[in-house]
């Protein structure tokens, strides 16, 4: 396998965008939630968070933001988090 991602390997974005985007646009983008907010000068922002299959997914996504005329602030992807770590204490 070459340094690219494993090709089916989901992760999880957030993408915020300027103004509201009703939620009933949940389906057309592939289930994420939709969430709302305040951006730092007081406008509306509008959050979708959600799993996406692959580059060419998330490109698909943000293709249906630049169609409904929304200004994207940020796509941010969401480290998994980590699973605590196991404490052996050798039969303690």
């Amino acid at each position: 396998m070459t340094d690219r991602e494993e090709p089916d390997k989901r992760e999880t974005y957030e993408i915020r965008v300027k103004g509201i985007l009703d939620r009933k646009w949940s389906g057309w983008f592939n289930g994420m939630a939709i969430t709302f907010g305040q951006a730092s000068d007081g406008s509306p922002l509008t959050t979708l968070t959600g799993t996406v299959a692959d580059q060419a997914k998330l490109r698909g996504l943000l293709s249906k933001l630049w169609d409904l005329n929304l200004t994207v602030l940020s796509v941010t992807r969401i480290e998994p988090e980590e699973p605590a770590p196991h404490l052996d204490h050798g039969g303690e």
